[in-house]
């Protein structure tokens, strides 16, 4: 029901940006939260960044004043900019969704439950 196709990831040195594209394709209209993880070699998956269609923004501690999620409904793409990187940013970071789905301000990244997930890419930050 829901595709998702990251791209965009790369090597960058720290304090550099890098911008991920998610491609969506959905065969429904319902609503959408999406969001982006991240996960570290010998790390638990942890949510970065979500928004739904309604606009609302959640982001994870880590991310805030560095990241942005945005998106383009013309394109159907997701975005995260990422500004200010790290190397403990170094991570596989993966677009997410759930459909039907609103979320509520101030909540965790993770607690809207993606059940869709794109295969990921790969983010390398050197100090």
């Amino acid at each position: 029901q829901v595709q998702l196709a990251e791209s965009g990831g790369g090597s960058v040195q720290a304090g550099g940006s890098l911008r991920l594209s998610c491609a969506v394709s959905a065969d429904t209209d319902r609503r959408l939260c999406m969001g982006w993880f991240r996960q570290a070699p010998g790390k638990e998956r942890e949510g970065v960044a979500s928004t739904d269609s309604g606009g609302i923004t959640n982001y994870a501690a880590s991310a805030k004043g560095r990241f942005t999620i945005s998106k383009d409904n013309a394109k159907n793409t997701l975005y995260l900019q990422m500004n200010s990187l790290k190397p403990e940013d170094t991570a596989m970071y993966y677009c997410a969704a759930r459909l039907n789905c609103a979320l509520i301000p101030g909540s965790p990244v993770v607690a809207f439950g993606a059940n869709y997930w794109g295969p990921g890419t790969q983010v390398t930050v050197s100090s």
